[in-house]
């Protein structure tokens, strides 16, 4: 069986095009994660709030999230905006646009959860020693936020990074992506290779998101000791 696909690795520069294209992959993770990050504390404080209209547009934002599936919303953003308003918006662009959409939430989400984790009493404590509104956001919650926070974001990177396969779906030339073109200019030479290959991507995404879901682990276990 030729090594089941393995020595196609070794052929031209087909290990490289492989990296360069988890490269991609992980690039358009890091930018969504990013901005997911930044823009999901600002959603996950606005889905504390009391205001009716401001709480019912969050829930059915991160209910849209959570039923349409990313491959969809892929689909809307690159094909759908090209069709219907005529602007020609780029794969990689349209994938990072519906990761954030996607992650905005995710994170909006978590950080909702962890706000409404910190007890009441400790706004009232920081309330009894003077301090204004500002202050204890500063000072006392928001410390104890991040530190509930960073180990789910962080599993929030390791899902985006694994989703980022979809976007071959749109023309985005990721490793998966290669993956199959190498196979596919290989059928006649090696007919068994796709589960080298395939396996080969399995390794990459492993080697890239274990690290990350270990450190989430670590802090984790850390934190929750103190």
């Amino acid at each position: 069986m030729q090594l089941m696909g393995i020595e196609l690795l070794f052929k031209g520069t087909n290990f490289l095009r492989m990296l360069n294209g988890l490269w991609v992959a992980v690039r358009i993770s890091l930018i969504s994660v990013v901005l997911s990050i930044g823009l999901g504390l600002v959603v996950g404080a606005l889905m504390t709030m009391q205001n009716k209209i401001i709480k019912a547009v969050m829930r059915v934002y991160l209910e849209i999230v959570r039923i349409m599936p990313q491959m969809v919303l892929l689909f809307i953003v690159y094909f759908g905006t090209t069709r219907v308003f005529g602007i020609n918006i780029e794969a990689e662009v349209s994938a990072i646009i519906v990761f954030t959409f996607w992650g905005t939430a995710e994170m909006g989400d978590l950080v909702r959860g962890a706000l409404i984790s910190i007890p009441k009493h400790q706004y009232e404590s920081s309330e009894a020693l003077g301090l204004g509104k500002l202050q204890t956001y500063r000072y006392v919650i928001l410390p104890q936020t991040l530190r509930r926070l960073i180990p789910l974001s962080i599993n929030l990177i390791t899902r985006m990074i694994k989703t980022t396969s979809l976007v071959m779906m749109i023309g985005i030339v990721e490793v998966l992506k290669v993956t199959q073109q190498i196979i596919e200019a290989n059928r006649r030479t090696s007919p068994d290779a796709a589960f080298g290959m395939f396996a080969t991507v399995f390794m990459m995404y492993f080697i890239v998101c274990w690290p990350i879901s270990l450190l989430s682990k670590h802090l984790e276990k850390r934190w929750s000791d103190r």
